[in-house]
């Protein structure tokens, strides 16, 4: 009988699975398809690449502005991109199962499903484990709208090795602004369509309006307030659909235990216990933030709840990224949402124009940075500009540990460096 069994391969089930074996618990763990779970096969890694890669021809495009190197005629080999890609996802997905290996955790490539209850454990896949934890992630939705059968998805949109001339989106959030930025700047007439009436779906409002005015600078159409119908109706050569995910519970056995369920998602407390003692979930199949670093951390705080060490999940500070160009990021709350939940909030609004780094390295610039704060303590930070994905975090511990304004002043940032525009941020 294993100690432990994971069902998911993904960020959270194979993190899961390399705590508990680091703590000497012996671990089997299911995977059908490729470890690392969407994020690293499909998703976040692989976009990450190729939005690398055309962020990199558009400086040496647009050099001339910024340093005065300039470049005749550059150009962008996409089919290498994809070729640098499938090399960075075969070489992180290779570090997973040799971690995995070398810690003598069990891998079975394959679908399993809950069987029941054996010998004071459970029966998952012909395998009997004392815990077990469910992390089977999420899929992509696919609204039954005419034509849906031709659209891609994720997964379709980063296998293509050439650029459509003309690329739709269904859906502003970000992976559809990732893939509209990385397409348009790769040569694709792209067109964003989206049912609200703002991009970037919970993103702060003038975020989210800064952004768009950056992308349809480059070129983005938007058509906004659009309830797609019938996609012959948007004239486009290929057409991506990204309205969101679902939680992917169906067929895995939970009515055998019982295991509770809310709106398509395992209900779990705040440790990741479900309804069903020694049963666990994480990551995207319990709904809530589908982040790959919200899955690491809900993976940890199950792993310690089965060890019997005190932790818990909290979702206060969870940082959010899309990494176009500029960058966007936020994390905690927006003013809005502290309003709409009684909370009495202020904002500390400076431009990023205050970092020198970012004049610098920024032609014409117009990011900006904004602290949410109640009662002198940051609750939201949100942000436009680059780095913004590698400042995020600083907000994050801000929130997370309750900092007040009085003690982030204190902090001392390196000079020059644009993460000092949070500095900037609490004087202002």
């Amino acid at each position: 009988m294993f100690d432990l069994i994971v069902l998911g391969g993904g960020p959270a089930g194979y993190m899961a699975a390399e705590h508990a074996a680091r703590a000497r618990l012996s671990v089997c763990l299911f995977e059908q398809r490729a470890l690392g779970g969407v994020c690293l096969n499909e998703g976040c890694i692989p976009s990450k690449a190729l939005l690398h890669s055309v962020k990199l021809y558009e400086y040496v495009s647009g050099g001339a502005v910024y340093s005065g190197v300039s470049c005749q005629n550059p150009v962008f080999d996409y089919k290498a991109a994809v070729l640098h890609k499938d090399k960075v996802v075969e070489t992180l997905v290779g570090g997973i199962e040799a971690t995995l290996k070398s810690l003598s955790i069990t891998v079975k490539r394959e679908h399993a499903v809950i069987e029941g209850r054996d010998n004071g454990g459970f029966r998952v896949g012909g395998q009997t484990g004392k815990n077990l934890l469910i992390a089977t992630g999420s899929e992509p939705i696919l609204p039954a709208i005419k034509g849906i059968e031709t659209c891609l998805t994720n997964r379709e949109i980063l296998a293509l090795t050439c650029v459509p001339k003309s690329l739709a989106i269904v859906g502003g959030g970000a992976v559809g602004l990732e893939m509209a930025y990385l397409f348009n700047s790769a040569g694709s007439m792209v067109t964003v369509y989206e049912m609200q009436n703002k991009i970037a779906g919970p993103f702060d409002s003038e975020i989210s309006n800064l952004l768009q005015k950056n992308l349809e600078k480059k070129g983005i159409a938007f058509k906004l307030g659009e309830n797609v119908q019938d996609i012959a109706d948007l004239n486009a050569e290929s057409v991506l659909m990204s309205v969101g995910r679902r939680m992917k519970i169906n067929n895995i056995g939970l009515e055998t235990l019982g295991i509770h369920t809310d709106n398509g998602a395992i209900i779990t407390d705040d440790q990741m216990r479900t309804n069903v003692p020694g049963v666990y979930a994480a990551g995207d199949c319990i709904g809530g933030p589908m982040l790959a670093h919200t899955a690491y951390r809900e993976a940890e705080v199950a792993v310690n709840t089965m060890l019997g060490k005190k932790d818990f999940m909290r979702y206060d500070a969870i940082p959010s990224v899309i990494y176009t160009n500029p960058e966007a990021a936020g994390c905690g709350e927006t003013l809005l949402s502290a309003r709409e939940k009684g909370i009495q909030a202020t904002e500390k609004r400076v431009s990023m124009c205050y970092s020198g780094r970012y004049v610098a390295e920024n032609e014409n610039g117009n990011g900006i940075c904004k602290l949410v704060v109640s009662e002198e303590r940051v609750i939201g930070a949100h942000m436009l500009g680059n780095p913004s994905s590698e400042i995020i975090a600083l907000s994050s511990m801000a929130i997370e540990n309750q900092m007040t304004l009085r003690r982030l002043q204190k902090v001392i940032f390196p000079h020059p460096s644009v993460s000092e525009i949070i500095r900037e941020a609490a004087f202002s």
